[in-house]
């Protein structure tokens, strides 16, 4: 295959749009928002269980709270009943005997649920600071996940722009070669990640190894106009005053 050697050098300009067309992939894949946007949706996934389980708890105790009062509430109504009829007129000796025994009964179960329902309140009242705690928790972990987004987005967006451009560079240069010479190069870029490279004191730029001498002896020979390839890796090598030829 042949080109002349100013076409060939075209293909280093391809190449160079490749390789910045490979680095902005990587870029996209490699960026360090992704791990910490990983890390930040981790983060406010425990910081909401942990709002959960105190709303829980919280609502159990609520329960517990209110059903203390409605039996607070009962043994005091049951109270107030037997002392109207304590003092009520016509009551035995033995019927205020046992509204006695009762009254007493009545003031014990009071005191033990107010016992109770003051410790279940003081644990309430704890839980209420271990919820907001909580809350406030998520609410930076959301915002801390907003801010990486936002930083993400950005990166990928200017990303895209650079593909952009080199997608628009890439179509200029292609325009310009030959289809076969395209064809060897596709090839080559599809088997090495490297389609062509300059040949830059002796060294193919590709692989970076010195070429040897029967190599070197076969460039020397070889027509400008001809389309060589490295020994070593098989990219096509362009050669420039710099070969060292």
């Amino acid at each position: 295959m042949k080109a002349e050697a100013a076409v060939q050098r075209r293909l280093l300009d391809l190449a160079g749009v490749d390789t910045e067309l490979t680095r902005l992939a990587h870029r996209r894949t490699s960026l360090p928002e992704h791990a910490e946007l990983t890390a930040a949706e981790a983060a406010v996934r425990a910081a909401k269980d942990a709002v959960v389980e105190a709303e829980t708890d919280a609502g159990d105790l609520d329960r517990d709270i209110r059903r203390l009062e409605r039996d607070v509430d009962g043994v005091r109504a049951r109270t107030d009943r037997d002392n109207t009829l304590l003092a009520g007129s016509g009551v035995g000796a033995k019927q205020a005997a046992e509204l006695q025994h009762e009254l007493e009964t009545l003031a014990r179960r009071q005191s033990v649920l107010e016992d109770e329902q003051l410790e279940v309140m003081e644990r309430r009242e704890a839980l209420e600071g271990h919820l907001q705690h909580a809350r406030v928790s998520l609410d930076a972990a959301e915002r801390d996940l907003t801010v990486i987004s936002e930083r993400r987005d950005t990166a990928l967006a200017d990303i895209d722009a650079g593909e952009a451009g080199r997608r628009r560079d890439r179509e200029e240069v292609v325009a310009t070669l030959p289809a076969d010479l395209l064809a060897a190069y596709e090839r080559r870029r599809a088997q090495q990640g490297v389609g062509a490279a300059p040949l830059l004191q002796r060294r193919c730029q590709a692989c970076r190894l010195e070429l040897d001498r029967t190599a070197l002896s076969e460039l020397r020979a070889a027509a400008s106009d001809e389309i060589v390839h490295c020994e070593e890796c098989g990219v096509i090598l362009v050669r420039t005053p710099e070969s060292g030829l």
